[in-house]
């Protein structure tokens, strides 16, 4: 006789399922999340975190280029990161009033 799923003695069967790459992208992008927010220089900046296929997407409007070079390194230095995509922008530096 053969039972197609496990008996609750068997502990040779992983507790929840792989449910694949959606999960894993969602994985990346609270564990960049996680590490963008515990930075001193990204923490207040408007950083959107988007992953696709181990790829994370950096969108917004931060104030300086050391938060954007500084948000990219973060984001790499995650495990599993296949590549990161730096398309943070720069906010235009206010003029003064006439």
């Amino acid at each position: 006789m053969v039972i197609p799923w496990p008996s609750p003695d068997d502990h040779s069967w992983p507790a929840e399922p792989d449910s694949g790459p959606a999960d894993e992208d969602a994985r990346l992008a609270a564990a960049v999340a996680r590490r963008l927010g515990g930075d001193p220089t990204v923490r207040h900046e408007p950083v959107r975190v988007s992953v696709q296929n181990r790829v994370v997407i950096l969108t917004g409007i931060v104030a300086d280029p050391r938060a954007r070079r500084a948000a990219g390194e973060l984001a790499w230095a995650v495990t599993d990161v296949a590549d990161v995509c730096n398309a943070l922008r720069l906010s235009e530096p206010r003029r003064p009033r006439r």
